[in-house]
């Protein structure tokens, strides 16, 4: 979604991936029919985030489920609302929004490199990757680090990123199960 938005306000995009495909994790989690939100009513939605509801607000009223629902329908993916109150794909699949995704993100000039699994920053402060042809070294005006957890290993969320901010002094919450609840 970040890449989506700096490229629509003509920003020089570059999206690297670890694995061989972009948004792998994505397809994974469309192998249920791909949760893409919740139906119900706002406050409802925001309760669900408990003490931090108040932090998560401003993101809902910027970009809530009908707004999440529109962006897909954007993308010519219909949704719709189960008995569940969740939002799924009309088609019950992940891989048509994906491909659409990308497809918008390439013709907003986006440009994708997978298999570039990052490994932290050289002296210089310019990214390192692991890639095909060797390390290779990026400079970047601006980075956004979207990594994963550490839960799905064989799709690059690993959490092997959590020691290298450390490092470099950012407070990292220990990693947990989130997307359960007991």
């Amino acid at each position: 979604m970040a890449a989506e938005t700096l490229a629509a306000a003509g920003a020089r995009v570059d999206l690297y991936d670890a694995m061989p495909s972009v948004g792998r994790k994505f397809l994974l989690a469309g192998r249920g029919g791909l949760n893409l939100t919740h139906g119900e009513p706002l406050p409802a939605f925001l309760s669900r985030y408990r003490e931090h509801a108040p932090w998560v607000e401003s993101w809902l009223a910027d970009f809530g489920p009908q707004a999440l629902r529109d962006w897909a329908q954007g993308l010519g993916v219909d949704t719709f609302v189960g008995t569940s109150g969740r939002v799924f794909p009309a088609a019950m699949k992940a891989a048509p929004l994906l491909r659409a995704w990308l497809h918008r993100l390439r013709e907003q000039g986006v440009r994708i490199h997978a298999r570039h699994r990052w490994t932290g920053w050289d002296e210089s402060g310019r990214l390192r990757f692991s890639a095909p042809a060797g390390e290779t070294r990026v400079e970047a005006d601006a980075v956004i680090l979207a990594l994963g957890g550490g839960s799905w290993s064989r799709l690059g969320s690993d959490g092997a990123w959590a020691p290298m901010l450390a490092e470099k002094g950012v407070d990292v919450a220990p990693l947990r199960p989130a997307n359960c609840g007991f």
